[in-house]
């Protein structure tokens, strides 16, 4: 069973939806009972880094969640869930994240002709090969809507480019993280959470 992790601030339903399309069971989640007794975690996330982070504090899931990821079994984090996974953010001040990667997520500088946020299709450049991609070429378009971004770092391995080189994702061990939104990337993004439903990390 795949848990995802309601802290009030993700596009839950929609992430929901895309495992019920697959024929994955998952189940929305509230609490550390339910979270203990999952097989994977997706922790999903729509706002900004600072409210996540609240949102994860005041349920009290930080405790749960941290658990979860250092049990090995396998963990997914989608957009702001994916910036949580660093050491901090630059939004709205200085935030501290979870620390799993290396690096500080950080806005988009302004640039002629780039809108921000980064909102739409772009291109994906594979940088490792991962089951977690297995079916997707380089160049592969993916949706993203974001105003922040992680670095790349040496468990990246797919990034994007737009005003800057960012991570699209990144994988150590167990975990894994995305800044697109697979729920909305159609076939391709659903083939990445199959992927993930199928995925034997250790």
């Amino acid at each position: 069973m795949i848990g995802i992790v309601d802290y009030g601030m993700g596009n839950l339903r929609s992430v929901y939806n895309a495992f019920k399309k697959l024929g994955i069971d998952a189940k929305i989640v509230f609490d550390e009972k339910e979270i203990k007794g999952l097989d994977r975690l997706v922790l999903p996330g729509v706002g900004a880094f600072g409210d996540c982070m609240k949102g994860l504090i005041d349920r009290k899931l930080i405790d749960s969640v941290r658990s979860f990821i250092d049990s090995g079994k396998p963990f997914l984090g989608i957009c702001v869930g994916m910036q949580l996974l660093f050491e901090k953010s630059l939004e709205f001040g200085e935030q501290i994240g979870l620390g799993y990667f290396n690096g500080t997520v950080k806005r988009f500088p302004e640039k002629d002709r780039f809108k921000i946020p980064h909102m739409g299709w772009n291109r994906v450049n594979i940088l490792k090969r991962h089951p977690l991609i297995d079916g997707i070429e380089n160049g592969t378009y993916l949706y993203f809507v974001h105003s922040y971004y992680a670095p790349v770092v040496e468990e990246t391995i797919l990034s994007c480019d737009y005003i800057d080189n960012f991570s699209a994702m990144v994988v150590r061990d167990n975990i894994a993280a995305v800044q697109f939104h697979p729920e909305k990337s159609q076939d391709i993004g659903l083939r990445i959470l199959k992927n993930f439903g199928d995925w034997r990390c250790c």
